[in-house]
């Protein structure tokens, strides 16, 4: 199977599509002044605790107070609560609410669902922290390896790898980008994300809430970091400066992907080229026709 990803890059807009022998099956789209909020950390302050709802409505600073459900937090560690609390172990069963967290209450939490209407945005206190190869998670003491790595003797190695490089207390996934990838790469991946941990919890005692601690990477680099894995054939981008960039950052991550990095210039653009503004039309669309003459309506809750 061909891969491609096609990165098309306005003043209003960057849009991002992963294509499969020539077929769309990711498309992404952040515009400018309304970036993703998903994987940003905030200080939050709890404003209200619903018994009822099994929930608690947090200031993070934004329009609309987040929704954290009890099921998504845990307060078994004290770098995630500012102040006085009430410790509780994290269990299999949901515990009550109102023994978690108490207005007024400082924690920090990581948005994993966007705002939506007049919904704030979703939150969880199970930080994840992605890098290139792994995952960390400093609130879970787990070792995963992605789905997507099917080879069982892989995954064995794979999970060896890391066995003695994840830190105490702590978990990490292995992504599917890390396959074949040795120990030490391994070893930087987590030094960085120990790193970054750090600095995330040091700035979290020091701030007041609402205050945004940590913002998750934009579009473009996502994609490097996601994405631009060593199946992708080729990577094609309409914007040269951002094209010097990303062939800096694919000669550190992998020298065999710098090559991969294509300059489209000129008209038809590269959108064009690839005949993707339909099939990108198609995708927003919220009717979806079918081949028997009808359709669904694919609404966001």
């Amino acid at each position: 199977m061909r891969k491609e990803i096609v990165i098309d890059i306005n003043p209003y807009q960057t849009r991002v599509v992963l294509l499969e022998d020539g077929l769309p099956s990711e498309i992404y789209i952040e515009r400018r002044g309304k970036e993703r909020l998903v994987g940003n950390i905030y200080k939050g302050r709890v404003q209200n605790v619903l018994p009822g709802m099994q929930a608690a409505f947090v200031d993070i600073g934004l329009e609309r107070n987040a929704f954290l459900y009890a099921g998504d937090i845990v307060l078994d560690k004290g770098d995630f609560q500012f102040g006085e609390h009430t410790s509780a172990q994290k269990v299999d069963e949901v515990p009550n609410i109102k023994d978690i967290v108490r207005p007024g209450q400082d924690i920090m939490v990581q948005v994993i669902k966007e705002p939506v209407g007049t919904k704030g945005a979703r939150v969880t206190t199970h930080i994840t922290l992605p890098g290139r190869s792994l995952v960390l998670m400093p609130t879970v003491n787990y070792i995963g390896v992605s789905r997507r790595i099917d080879d069982e003797t892989e995954r064995a190695r794979l999970k060896a790898s890391i066995e003695d490089l994840k830190p105490s207390g702590m978990g990490l996934i292995v992504r599917t980008a890390a396959e074949g990838k040795s120990k030490e790469d391994f070893a930087n991946d987590v030094a960085f994300l120990t790193r970054l941990w750090e600095r995330i919890r040091q700035k979290g005692k020091m701030l007041s809430a609402p205050r945004l601690i940590h913002a998750e990477e934009q579009l473009m680099f996502r994609t490097l970091r996601d994405l631009f894995t060593p199946d992708i054939d080729r990577l094609v981008i309409n914007d040269r400066a951002f094209f010097e960039r990303i062939k800096v950052v694919a000669g550190i991550i992998s020298p065999t992907l710098q090559d991969r990095v294509v300059l489209h210039e000129g008209l038809p653009d590269a959108f064009d080229t690839y005949k993707l503004e339909n099939a990108i039309d198609k995708a927003l669309c919220h009717k979806v026709w079918l081949k028997n003459g009808g359709y669904i309506i694919i609404d966001q809750t």
